[in-house]
């Protein structure tokens, strides 16, 4: 029985009591997250960033997530570097060996009340694990004394025993290299570049292929412990706090390479992201994940680097072309996009199979978060396929919400910006940016061309038509238009996402009724019940999402989305549908008891001042608000509804009208209001607020002229 060492009480089989668990900071020195301890405070080295947060090294082996929604700023404002030492809170062990980690407000020792060593499940006082190393390198030197005494036979000795200790210590390295170790080389046998300084090492062709057995990383999971020889593409390239951390590519899959020198040095400093490699190592199972600890690296030359090129292009080719696009519902609209979304479904597939990162940008609604989470459906399995690293499904299926579906430069230089820090930092491809129900006007060919300019590949894929700028700023442009009139983004995603991947077709065939509001194809609520969600179901899951849309708006939310789009079994989507239903309720009864009414040229208008007489920091969004009005308010005759704020107004009609020609004529009538078309998608235009009035009386009779 040990005492506390902050208040001294008697404490069983440890040295801190629980009253002060939190009180201590532990340095974890055990092999396995199952060691560590919830709730308590423990040093960690940082191995890098993501997207969603930050990995922590509480060991070798041992890595935990500090996920961004536990910081108290943003992510980009941490100012850790990947080695850097920093103090955090072990939250949570789950079952699969993940660690959640939270941020600790204390960073260095002296702020604790004092320190511990976790050494596996053992916790010791770091004086007691002094003693123990003194009491191991007195016992060597002892051992070292005793075979001094034997005289002239320790040098033999020492020379047999060196020989047998590298030849373990390598596993299937040759002879020849063992005797090279420990001085005996030839001239007859190349050399290889060491992995800690470029060193050489001699081994013999001959010996190296009994060795090391040619292997395709799909059959790794059968090789454990056993020698293997892979050749591929590097795709990735990590510095963690311990080893450097290759990621190999081949025809069938990825895998983590492990190298080590010492402690956060660049293994093999002269491979380079992209080079054609040949590696031999020992597969190993780490925190249940297969990785590869090298033996060996070589850069590939010549006719050997063409063939492995030649190789992993043909197989590329091959499974990034899926074979069919089936409609969901035998829709009609979907017959003559079926080669385009084809060509969408294949740059997905292989952006995945290159390791570059998929990012889906899509508007925060319903429509776009059901666009949006099709694909990343789909997507996942394909990742997870591909890349044996459990949290690749972070690092290469990124989805990340529109506050609209104009993508300016504010959220272009965020991307942009993410993108070159993890090309530096984490030697990451750049991403293929798909941009579903968003970024298909003109007001969004800034964000894209700037994208461009580094070579990012974009993708734009929406149910209207595109302009014109955006085919020059993106390298595929699939916008349906005239030729699918009444199909919603939606729809299309989920078609899309059954051809990118097959095995989800079944998880898609409610999700186009899901994406309407009104006027559902027949073909999509004949497929959504033949999955088993009729009318009722159909439209909690459209409510629910559209609340939860509305509220952290730029997150992705995933399990929250996927729970309620694809596995609700609790009666989730009924539940926050119904809450969807009482805030829009109350909402819309303010509004309608403060519509104006106003008539030009034959045509009615419906006119509320949502700075007024509506939340607008509050559920539901202008945009929503006006959509419901505009349902309830319509009738057979030219109807127009608009929602005006301080500087912008909505517009809803019963005919359709040309956004941007309403705006420029507005702008030739009120030519102080400065009026423009700011989203054409969302009958959105914006004026100067200081000229509402005018601004107002100009579009509204822009609008009643193209009735």
């Amino acid at each position: 029985m040990g005492s506390c060492i902050i208040c001294g009480i008697p404490v069983d089989g440890g040295h801190v009591c629980d009253s002060h668990q939190e009180d201590v900071l532990f340095e974890f020195r055990g092999n396995h997250a199952s060691q560590l301890i919830d709730n308590r405070f423990y040093e960690g080295t940082v191995d890098g960033y993501a997207d969603f947060g930050v990995f922590i090294d509480l060991a070798p082996g041992v890595t935990g997530l500090l996920h961004r929604s536990e910081l108290d700023r943003r992510l980009e404002s941490l100012s850790w570097e990947p080695g850097d030492t920093v103090c955090i809170r072990v939250n949570n062990v789950r079952d699969n060996g993940n660690i959640d980690l939270g941020k600790s407000i204390r960073q260095t020792e002296r702020e604790f009340r004092g320190k511990l060593i976790l050494d596996g499940t053992d916790e010791k006082l770091p004086e007691e694990l002094t003693d123990d190393t003194e009491d191991a390198t007195d016992a060597d030197s002892s051992a070292e004394d005793t075979a001094d005494e034997s005289g002239g036979d320790r040098d033999d000795a020492e020379t047999a025993s060196e020989t047998e200790s590298v030849a373990v210590s390598h596993g299937a390295d040759t002879a020849a290299e063992t005797a090279e170790s420990v001085g005996e080389t030839t001239d007859e046998t190349p050399t290889r570049s060491d992995a800690s300084s470029g060193g050489a090492v001699t081994v013999t062709e001959r010996e190296t292929e009994a060795a090391y057995d040619e292997h395709k990383i799909e059959s790794l999971s059968e090789q454990v412990e056993k020698h293997v020889r892979l050749e591929g593409e590097i795709v990735s390239i990590r510095q963690t706090g311990g080893p450097t951390v290759f990621e190999l590519r081949d025809e069938t899959g990825v895998v983590d390479c492990a190298a080590f020198v010492e402690a956060g040095v660049r293994a093999y400093p002269e491979i380079e992201l992209g080079d054609f490699v040949r590696l031999d190592g020992e597969v190993e199972r780490r925190r249940g994940e297969l990785q590869v600890e090298t033996d060996e690296l070589l850069t590939l030359e010549g006719d050997d680097r063409e063939a492995v090129k030649g190789r992993l292009a043909d197989a590329l080719s091959d499974r990034a072309r899926p074979d069919v696009l089936e409609p969901i519902g035998d829709h009609e609209a979907v017959a003559a996009l079926e080669e385009p979304l084809l060509d969408v479904a294949e740059a997905i597939r292989r952006a995945v199979l290159e390791s570059r990162p998929v990012v889906i940008r899509h508007p925060a609604t319903a429509d776009g978060y059901v666009a949006g989470a099709a694909i990343e459906r789909a997507v996942l399995p394909l990742v997870r396929e591909e890349h044996a690293r459990s949290d690749a499904e972070y690092h290469y299926i990124v989805r990340r919400p529109l506050e609209n579906a104009v993508y300016g430069m504010d959220a272009a230089t965020k991307d942009a910006t993410r993108m070159l820090q993890d090309r530096d930092r984490h030697d990451e491809k750049l991403p293929l940016f798909c941009f579903v129900g968003a970024a298909s006007t003109a007001d969004s060919a800034d964000g894209l061309g700037l994208l461009g300019v580094y070579g990012a590949e974009r993708i734009v894929l929406d149910s209207i038509a595109a302009d014109t700028d955006v085919d020059d700023v993106a390298e595929q442009v699939v916008t349906a238009g005239a030729n699918a009139a009444g199909l919603s983004v939606g729809a299309l995603t989920a078609m899309l996402a059954a051809a990118l991947n097959p095995a989800v077709s079944e998880d898609m065939q409610h999700l186009p009724a899901v994406s309407y509001w009104e006027d559902t194809p027949e073909a999509y609520t004949t497929a959504a019940e033949a999955a088993g969600y009729d009318a009722e179901q159909v439209t909690n899951v459209r409510e629910a999402v559209a609340l939860e849309a509305y509220y952290q708006s730029y997150q992705d939310k995933r399990e929250l989305i996927t729970d309620l789009l694809f596995e609700d079994a609790g009666d989730l989507a009924a539940h926050i549908a119904e809450q969807f239903r009482e805030k829009l309720h109350t909402e819309l009864s303010t509004a309608q008891a403060n519509l104006e009414s106003d008539e030009r040229d034959g045509v009615s208008f419906a006119i509320l001042d949502t700075d007024q007489f509506s939340h607008r920091f509050d559920f539901p969004s202008t945009e929503l608000l006006v959509d419901e009005l505009h349902r309830a308010e319509r009738d057979d005759k030219a109807f127009v509804t608009v929602g005006i704020g301080m500087d912008e107004l909505y517009l809803r009609t019963t005919q359709p009208v040309d956004i941007r020609a309403v705006a420029e004529a507005a702008a030739e009538t009120a030519p102080e209001a400065a009026v423009t078309a700011r989203g054409v998608r969302e009958g959105r235009i914006e004026f100067l607020a200081g000229k509402r009035e005018a601004a107002k009386d100009a579009v509204l009779e822009a609008v009643a002229a193209q009735f």
